[in-house]
């Protein structure tokens, strides 16, 4: 219960911080991915082994760095920032790799839904970047069991 209430207060910490500044700080997120891996390593949450943690971490990582460079590659820009790679890497190694397809729907959902509607509603210029770090964070929030 102390494991999941040090992540459930960073990634709260990691939202507000994300909608305020557009950055999610490596002295959050890093300590956080070390954090849910000796979790697992102490047995301190339920369902997930340390294989499992490990290949979560990596794997959540790789997949927004993907993102990442493919959309460089296709746009010539930057569609997200590196705390967003790092953040997922984290949920990884405290969820383990099966809950990343769930964390990676459930927050590209929310937030294309909530960029649509500032857009459209709001009149927002559609140039101007949106956090995503908050809706891996909430969704994050939603994941652990």
């Amino acid at each position: 219960a102390v494991a999941a209430c040090l992540l459930l207060w960073s990634l709260i910490a990691l939202t507000f911080i994300d909608f305020d500044t557009q950055l999610l700080p490596d002295n959050i997120t890093l300590p956080l991915a070390w954090g849910g891996l000796l979790a697992n390593v102490a047995g301190l949450v339920p369902g997930v082994s340390l294989r499992d943690a490990v290949i979560g971490a990596v794997a959540g990582y790789l997949a927004l760095w993907s993102v990442y460079w493919l959309f460089k590659l296709i746009r010539g820009k930057e569609g997200m920032g590196y705390g967003d790679f790092k953040l997922l890497a984290a949920l990884g190694a405290w969820l383990g790799w099966q809950m990343l397809p769930l964390i990676v729907l459930l927050s590209s959902v929310v937030g294309a839904l909530i960029g649509i509607s500032l857009v459209v509603f709001k009149g927002r210029d559609h140039q101007i970047p949106l956090a995503f770090g908050p809706y891996l964070a909430i969704a994050g929030g939603i994941a652990l069991r």
